[in-house]
């Protein structure tokens, strides 16, 4: 196979919560392969200084994923600025570590909004126009805590669950149009909100480390390089799939 079948030049690509971890690691790789970048957030300051890192390829838009009545205008002015979006990667999300005893409704509703509804419209109004171009690739991020149970991530773990389900029923209606959507499931990975989740409980982090196969935890280029690939011509037939990227942590005991 030629190497070019994994360039990704000449395609734009937006990636929510693109401005830090993997989401940030996610935008690298995929200027590395060739694309123009546009990342989300809420955080300006944060938005600016990823983009000084990642060059004149990448570019910023302030904005607030879990608005989702703000979504189609939000796409329609990335058509405007940089053209037509050929690949959509579904990051950004929020986690809650709690009991399921404490968890409280707003809490779950909370993490849904973000996780899942925003993904969906998100989605929806990408692949208007992707349908209308006759091709696209859509990545949705999921979790290993949507694969297997993991305690104290209730409405974390359901909402990163649900995405395969939306994924199962979108490649139905999208893949007549050569739009392809698939899932990443990150396992452990080095990143501000991973850190943080298990920074005060060592029992829990010797836990994790356990469960992984290979040695040490991810890194967020793991993550994008597996985008790169879904997202470029070389996986041109596959859609559907949940592509672990995990160090073997759901098949190690």
């Amino acid at each position: 196979m030629s190497i070019a079948a994994f360039t990704l030049a000449g395609k734009l690509a937006l990636v929510t919560g693109g401005g830090t971890g993997i989401g940030f690691g996610i935008s690298k790789a995929l200027i590395a392969a060739g694309a123009r970048v546009v990342i989300t957030g809420r955080r300006e300051d944060v938005l600016k200084d990823a983009v000084a890192v990642l060059g004149e390829q990448a570019a910023y838009i302030v904005f607030d994923v879990s608005l989702k009545a703000e979504i189609p205008a939000l796409i329609n002015q990335i058509a405007e600025d940089y053209g037509n979006i050929d690949i959509l990667v579904n990051n950004a999300g929020v986690h809650l570590k709690k009991f399921a005893q404490e968890t409280t409704d707003d809490e779950f509703e909370m993490i849904l909004q973000t996780n899942l509804l925003s993904v969906f419209a998100l989605t929806r109004e990408c692949a208007k126009l992707m349908t209308a171009q006759q091709s696209g690739s859509i990545i949705l991020i999921g979790s290993m805590a949507g694969i297997f149970g993991i305690d104290r991530v209730v409405a974390y773990g359901t909402s990163k669950a649900a995405l395969t389900g939306l994924m199962k029923n979108l490649v139905t209606e999208y893949s007549k149009f050569n739009v392809r959507i698939n899932t990443i499931a990150p396992g452990w990975i080095e990143s501000p909100m991973f850190l943080n989740a298990i920074s005060t409980d060592p029992a829990r982090q010797e836990k994790i480390r356990n469960r992984i196969a290979l040695p040490g935890f991810g890194s967020p280029e793991d993550i994008g390089n597996a985008a790169v690939f879904l997202a470029s011509p070389a996986a041109r037939y596959i859609t559907g799939v949940v592509l672990p990227v995990d160090g073997g942590a759901v098949v190690n005991f």
